[in-house]
Parts: structure tokens; C-alpha cells; sequence
């Protein structure tokens, strides 16, 4: 009597084929996760920026915005570290301090950041025109709105509060300090799902102003939209767009769209407004069998 083994071998003989079956998921999306400066309000996202610069001027080392929007959409803390460890600034801090900037410097800077940061978050809490439309919208197709962001529980208590007074207010709102590491890694995304008790990962899309937000969606196995106008990759408010040359805003948003298309965002588009039709198209690959 042949085995289970002997008995594929001899189909294989036959010339039938063994094949593997994988369960698709073909529903629509069922939630969205979003980030918050850049994203939603603080169009150009300056609040953070701002402060960072501040903090590493009062250790008698200037750095530009630039070098401060350089690691944007991680902790603060961990956003602090990573300024640190650009070469010009280690070098600037070196010339005044005559040594690296250590973990206690780090530790300090961040310490000196929270009050800043809480100082003037308020200040930046203006919703980016056409986010009270998008989320109609989401709302319309029945999604669940989560939220990740990089800033403190106490710094998105008072953002909460504002968003609340220009009404948005969504469903659930994880910070990098409720989970064991931010951005890249996935837990944000995942405990949002968790609190929105929304499945399959594939079910969700992560929308977010900078290349970790897409990272982050990207480990959770979501699909990503990366938007290149209104947030950090730009870097720049409404005004400061205005003032552009069309030539020049133009170079500078295919920069900002290549970027995030390197990082393999799924879509890119500029702004919240600009989602919903990508919602559509994400719903028809879904139902084709497509995933992430």
C-alpha cells in the first residue's frame, strides 16, 4: 500500500500538479488611519519644526528647518536623537561643546521640547482646507478613522481638544508613547485596528505627510498614501506656496512625490482632498483580489 507520499509522487508521475490555496480577501476598505500634522491640520507642518530649531538653539547650535523636518513623523524623543546624528550637527555641536552631543544632551533636548512644543501647539491647530470634506466623505463609505502621530499623550490631548472645537474627531488615536516603539515600526497602526476592531490589515488604508507614515503603513501590510503638497516633504504653509513660482513649486512637489514613491508609497497625491478617488480605485483592486 503506497503512503500519502508515495501515492503525490505517483500523481506527479501522472503528470497532475500539487496546488496551494490562499485565502483573498475581496471586500471594500473598512477604515482609515491618519496622521495628523501635515495630514490633517498644521498645513506645511511647522509646529514641530519650529521647536526643534528652538531647542538646539538653546544649546548654542543652530540648526536650519530643514535639518529639523529631517526626520519628521518619529517620536520626538527619538526625533531629537536623529538631528543629533547628522553629520553637520554633530560637527556644529562638537566645535561648542567640544565633544558629541550624548544621550543625556538628548534626553535634555527632549525635556526642553515637551513644554515648547505644548507652548504653541495650538497655534498650528488649524485644519488644512478640505479635511472636514474628506472626512465626510470617509464617513459616507462607512470607514472607521484612526490616527497615529508622533507627538506625546499630553500633546495630542490638547490637539484633540482643538481638532474637536473645528470639528474632527475621529474614532481612535494612538501615540508613540502608548505603544512599544513609533515610526517605522507597525504597532500604531495595528493598535489602532486593535481599538477599531477593523480586519484584515489589507482593509485599511494608512494616509500620512512623510516617509515614515508610510513605512509604518507598509509594515502593518495596509495601503499607503503619501501626500506631497500640504506637509513635511514640501515644508511649506500656504502663503509660502502662494509666493512660488508655478516652475518652481512644481520641481519642488515632483521632488517631494518621488520621494515617497521611492519609499513605495501605494499612491501619491497631494493633499486629504485628493484621497477619496484613490479609496475607489484601492476598493476595486480589493475586489479583484489584490492586496498591499
Amino acid at each position: 500500500m503506497l503512503g500519502a507520499g508515495g501515492q503525490r509522487n505517483q500523481r506527479k508521475a501522472k503528470g497532475t500538479m500539487d496546488f496551494a490555496f490562499q485565502r483573498s480577501y475581496r471586500g471594500p476598505l473598512k477604515g482609515i488611519i491618519l496622521d495628523w500634522a501635515g495630514t490633517t491640520m498644521d498645513y506645511g507642518c511647522y509646529a514641530p519644526a519650529v521647536v526643534f530649531v528652538e531647542v538646539y538653539r538653546r544649546k548654542q547650535v543652530p540648526i536650519s528647518i530643514q535639518e529639523a523636518r529631517v526626520p519628521m513623523g518619529a517620536h520626538k524623543k527619538v526625533h531629537i536623537r536623529k538631528i543629533s546624528q547628522l553629520e553637520p550637527v554633530a560637527q556644529r555641536w562638537e566645535t561648542v561643546h567640544g565633544r558629541r552631543p550624548t544621550e543625556e544632551d538628548i534626553e535634555a533636548m527632549f525635556q526642553e521640547f515637551i513644554p515648547l512644543q505644548l507652548a504653541c501647539l495650538a497655534d498650528y491647530a488649524d485644519l488644512i482646507p478640505g479635511t472636514l470634506e474628506a472626512l465626510k466623505d470617509f464617513r459616507g463609505r462607512g470607514l472607521k478613522i484612526g490616527s497615529t502621530t508622533g507627538y506625546t499623550g499630553d500633546m495630542m490631548k490638547l490637539l484633540l481638544q482643538e481638532a474637536k472645537r473645528r470639528g474632527y474627531e475621529p474614532d481612535a488615536t494612538v501615540c508613540a508613547t502608548d505603544v512599544p516603539a513609533g515610526r517605522p515600526e507597525p504597532w500604531m497602526c495595528l493598535q489602532n485596528a486593535m481599538q477599531l476592531r477593523i480586519f484584515p490589515m489589507e482593509a485599511i488604508v494608512k494616509v500620512g505627510d512623510t516617509l515614515p507614515d508610510i513605512e509604518e503603513g507598509l509594515n502593518a501590510g495596509m495601503w499607503t498614501v503619501g501626500l506631497a503638497r500640504t506637509g513635511n516633504e514640501l515644508g511649506l504653509n500656504e502663503a509660502e506656496i502662494a509666493r512660488l513660482p508655478a516652475d518652481v513649486l512644481e520641481a519642488r512637489l515632483a521632488v517631494a512625490r518621488e520621494r515617497m514613491r521611492q519609499t513605495s508609497a501605494h499612491y501619491v497625491v497631494d493633499a486629504i482632498t485628493d484621497v477619496p478617488p484613490v479609496l475607489d480605485e484601492i476598493n476595486a483592486r480589493l475586489a479583484r483580489g489584490e492586496r498591499p
